[in-house]
């Protein structure tokens, strides 16, 4: 402990993380510096750094990362059409690798001996930390505190700030959910939701209405891409992040992208939660939509072959890994002429593809109409096509192998 002289810590200014820096300063006699990085979870974080001054901080990095996560991070997601366990859009995994980056960045430039953080030892956030941290720093001595202190409830943390005269906001009756934010997402754990037979309460969703309330007319939005990402809505150019907050405004208003899961953790156990994703959601039925006249046929199967090992790597915390690279470079590739317009139709909770369109179309009218075709496709051909596909299985039956 006495080689650990600073230590960066990933800051929020909220219970765990101001007794974690405390902790850190009685446990290890050390410096902390805090970082709290702006993700767009929607509330704000320069607070952070007049809590972090009280408890004695005097390096404290608070940044806007909402461009750089979107843009690096969630779009190059999105070009795989990335999902886990078929339902699950990725909003806390895909956030942790940037966290990892900008915790080691800080450590290079304050000269700190570790990091910190505040995940505790049942999720999965604590190995995505981590694992990104020695990817990018071999070294580093990675510091967190659930997995050595005693203090493993919410009583025992307000005790400790009482002792110590931390100051926190305490909020009377049972804790609230547990939930972590960011422009591409909320996910809620806990309380009622540890019970997979109860439904979620109403009032705990914060960015969409319920579908029965959305609106009773349909909104109508298009989404232009470039190279696989969304560079433009209704006409409108925007950054990447302007995009995806845009859409999470019009994908809420209509009730789209709540899910109630029951997933299963990279360390082992299985956890329940609910997540709302409304932007993220549009983003995924619109990519898919024009990628269907833009894609090769073998192309786009092979995509969605590989996205679930893809989409596994993220979640389990490795996209700092050449692995993430080598299918990112795949990915990437195949988007080159992802390139058009989709339109689509938001209605209480639902999102459906109305049109697309796209100069780098392979939809050819000419083939595929079902008027006369003036010769472009001989349908004689396909019988010797078909012969030929059939081949192995006549050989089969022949022999008198039955199929049940």
């Amino acid at each position: 402990m006495s080689n650990i002289k600073k230590v960066v810590l990933a800051y929020s200014g909220g219970l765990d993380t101001s007794v974690i820096v405390r902790w850190l300063q009685d446990t290890y006699q050390c410096e902390v510096v805090t970082f709290t990085a702006d993700l767009g979870q929607g509330e704000e974080v320069e607070p952070a750094r007049a809590k972090a001054e009280a408890l004695g901080v005097k390096e404290i990095y608070i940044e806007d990362l909402r461009e750089e996560f979107v843009r690096d991070f969630v779009f190059p997601m999105f070009r795989a059409n990335t999902i886990y366990e078929g339902e699950y859009l990725l909003g806390t995994s895909i956030a942790r690798p940037l966290i990892s980056k900008r915790l080691i960045d800080i450590a290079n430039e304050t000269g700190a001996d570790a990091i910190s953080h505040g995940a505790t030892g049942k999720g999965n956030d604590q190995v995505r930390f981590e694992l990104g941290a020695y990817a990018l720093k071999p070294g580093v001595h990675v510091i967190a505190p659930w997995r050595e202190w005693d203090l493993n409830s919410r009583e025992k943390l307000l005790a400790y700030c009482d002792e110590r005269n931390i100051p926190v906001e305490k909020k009377k009756g049972k804790s609230p959910y547990s939930m972590d934010a960011n422009l591409l997402h909320i996910s809620y754990e806990g309380m009622v939701l540890e019970d997979p037979w109860a439904e979620a309460e109403e009032e705990m969703w914060r960015w969409s209405v319920a579908p029965e309330q959305a609106p009773d007319q349909p909104t109508y939005i298009e989404l232009t891409y470039e190279k696989g990402d969304i560079v433009a809505i209704d006409g409108e150019r925007l950054k990447p992040h302007e995009v995806l907050a845009k859409l999470n405004k019009i994908g809420g208003d209509n009730g789209i992208g709540r899910i109630d899961i029951v997933e299963n953790r990279y360390v082992g156990m299985k956890s329940r939660g609910c997540y709302e994703t409304p932007g993220g959601t549009i983003m995924l039925r619109g990519h898919r939509a024009i990628e269907s006249i833009t894609l090769d046929r073998e192309v786009a199967h092979l995509k969605d072959s590989i996205m679930p090992r893809y989409a596994e790597v993220i979640y389990n915390g490795y996209w700092w890994s050449p692995e993430r690279e080598a299918l990112q470079a795949l990915i990437d590739q195949t988007q080159t002429y992802v390139n058009g317009t989709v339109r689509l139709k938001l209605y209480k909770g639902n999102v459906d593809v109305v049109g697309r369109k796209s100069e780098d179309s392979l939809f050819d009218e000419k083939i595929a109409t079902f008027e006369e075709d003036q010769g472009a496709y001989d349908q004689k051909d396909a019988e010797g096509f078909i012969k030929l596909n059939a081949l192995r299985l006549r050989i089969a039956a022949s022999k008198g192998r039955k199929l049940s």
